[in-house]
């Protein structure tokens, strides 16, 4: 029912980016806290992390805009976003 509820708004994304953590948030739940803050589902494919810094490939689900207000947060607060272009982590 959510799924129909989603294709008819026409706003519904699947959208995977690479994140670029900085050292400071190495250690911070930043990625649970865009499930918490916005409807959206996140998925990490992929992940490096040192204690120097991260590096993510994400998938995140939902609604246009709240995926669009979960990437203001992510960049607000330090993390580099960047669109994966090809879906090279299928």
């Amino acid at each position: 029912m959510v799924r129909k509820e989603q294709e008819m708004s026409g706003s519904h994304v699947e959208k995977k980016i690479y994140l670029t953590f900085p050292k400071s948030l190495i250690k911070e739940p930043v990625v649970y806290n865009v499930g918490k803050k916005f409807k959206v589902v996140t998925n990490i494919r992929t992940a490096s992390i040192t204690e120097e810094m991260g590096i993510m490939a994400l998938e995140i689900t939902g609604e246009e805009e709240e995926y669009q207000k979960a990437v203001e947060y992510l960049r607000g607060i330090g993390v580099r976003v960047d669109p994966i272009e090809m879906d090279v982590i299928e």
